[in-house]
């Protein structure tokens, strides 16, 4: 088995296209397995506060993580009903390997394009929303292949108000 310091950009594309069509097919359970039992998702209002000791739109560890994969998968959500369609575009990966501790850093760019179906003279229904976001992984190699030891999604717009983004996991 090879050190995350070996992870070249093709196998990180991969995974993040990967990463992306689950999240696109709500297929949020095997999602949720691509993080490692440590793992933290984030997505913070500013990026440059340490997130412990501000506010973010997410900050979930695994156990977090975990109950709102739950909800979103076996309780009805309202703000779901019916669910969002999305389709995420991944580009500019990077990758910088971190032989210290076996983590390799991977960052890419996303576009989320999201719109939610509805009936006729429904507010915010059925008009596409754009969500561009800067994205650090902290990919660490287990048995069981690449997993997400840390998530960071800084949207374009991560400080402006935004209404109902529980399309996102």
């Amino acid at each position: 088995m090879g050190t995350a310091a070996t992870l070249g950009a093709e196998e990180a594309e991969r995974f993040l296209f990967a990463e992306a069509r689950l999240l696109d097919e709500r297929r949020f359970d095997e999602w949720e397995a691509l993080f490692t039992d440590d793992g933290v998702y984030l997505v913070p209002i500013d990026p440059a506060k340490e997130p412990s000791r501000s506010i973010s739109i997410i900050y979930d560890d695994r156990r977090r993580l975990g109950e709102r994969v739950f909800r979103q998968m076996k309780t009805p959500v309202l703000d779901q009903n019916p669910p969002s369609r999305t389709i995420r575009f991944v580009s500019n990966v990077e990758v910088a390997p971190d032989a210290a501790d076996g983590i390799a850093t991977v960052r890419c760019h996303q576009l989320i394009a999201e719109m939610r179906p509805g009936g006729p003279g429904q507010a915010g229904l059925n008009a596409p929303r754009w969500f561009a976001a800067r994205c650090e992984y902290r990919l660490r190699r287990t048995d069981g292949g690449l997993k997400i030891a840390a998530k960071k999604v800084v949207f374009l717009n991560s400080d402006l108000p935004h209404y109902n983004l529980s399309f996102i996991p």
